[in-house]
């Protein structure tokens, strides 16, 4: 589709971010007695639907929402699998470990993904790894083995969300749209910095993070497997070299901190495509839009439910793009 053909899709887009969640809205939830109050606050705002009763139920259906729009307005949207692919190897990563423990365990799956759920289970559960997609079967094959031979769930885990962080760079830049590669490109610096983290707390050596950190432009990914084997202050003076100097204070903190602050960076950054009025970028500004108000709309509501205090919810909820 050329640029002058996403037009109306940018169109329509326009008048779908006038509802989305302000400041002042998520100000609103937090200010609310309850749970309760919440949900029926979001009600107002019409979210979810005439069958959505609990929190998420009503979370599902704007995810939903949100995909249903874009299928309307994009006829090939395979171009947006950049923000799938995490839920693919999800599902790999289950299939897996069902697979190993010779049970089935279906409400771990998520529904939306680039391949479907009973394919990844069917090649996992007959070592067919040659029946999924060429980026993912030889990772399948990989995780499926170390499982089987050691019972190694964390090493399993590591080949297969390295996978998942390489298949979202390489469909972030294979579009060609800025915001899609900005997405790829901050997804696994992120990654890879909380890894590293991680690591450098439960001392993890060299050739555990040279399985783990994947490379992606804005990190070198040497030094910082490097710095993680010195500590986590050898990080954050690394770190002060990068693009994400402004994460080291926040690392401090504490490492939901550390997320709230990548998302809120990844927002920011996007922000801009608010006024152009062409290409995909503003759709896929306003799918990351959503996201992060479904995020945040769940970090408010799950505090809710578990009657934290405001300010300890009011800690973790997200800016939001509009």
């Amino acid at each position: 589709m050329a640029k002058d053909q996403y037009v109306y899709a940018v169109a329509r887009i326009r008048s779908k971010e006038l509802s989305l969640l302000s400041g002042s809205v998520i100000e609103q939830l937090l200010g609310a007695k309850g749970y309760d109050e919440c949900l029926q606050l979001l009600r107002e705002k019409n979210w979810g639907d005439s069958d959505a009763e609990d929190a998420g139920a009503i979370l599902a259906a704007e995810r939903e929402k949100t995909w249903q729009l874009i299928g309307e307005l994009v006829k090939d949207l395979s171009v947006f699998d950049v923000f799938l692919y995490a839920n693919d190897y999800h599902n790999l990563k289950a299939a897996i470990k069902e697979a190993r423990m010779d049970s089935e365990y279906p409400g771990i799956y998520i529904d939306q993904g680039t391949v479907d759920v009973k394919r990844i289970r069917e090649a996992v559960r007959t070592r067919d790894f040659a029946a999924l997609p060429e980026a993912m079967a030889e990772p399948a094959k990989e995780a499926y083995e170390v499982l089987l031979q050691t019972g190694d769930g964390q090493l399993c885990d590591i080949i297969i969300d390295r996978a998942a962080l390489n298949a979202i760079y390489q469909a972030g830049k294979a579009v060609g749209d800025e915001c899609l590669k900005l997405y790829g490109e901050l997804t696994v610096a992120s990654a890879d910095i909380k890894t590293a983290v991680r690591a450098a707390r439960t001392g993890k050596d060299k050739a555990f993070l040279a399985r783990a950190l994947a490379p992606c432009d804005t990190l070198d990914v040497s030094r910082l497997a490097q710095a993680a084997v010195e500590g986590v202050d050898a990080i954050c003076a690394y770190l002060e070299l990068t693009p994400y100097a402004e994460a080291v204070e926040e690392l401090h903190k504490s490492p939901s901190a550390f997320e709230r602050w990548c998302d809120n960076l990844l927002i920011r950054k996007i922000r801009p495509q608010r006024f152009n009025p062409f290409g995909l970028g503003p759709l896929a500004a306003y799918i990351l839009a959503r996201d992060n108000e479904i995020k945040t709309v769940r970090i408010v509501l799950s505090g809710k439910l578990n009657h934290l205090p405001e300010e300890s919810i009011r800690e973790r909820v997200r800016e939001m793009y509009v």
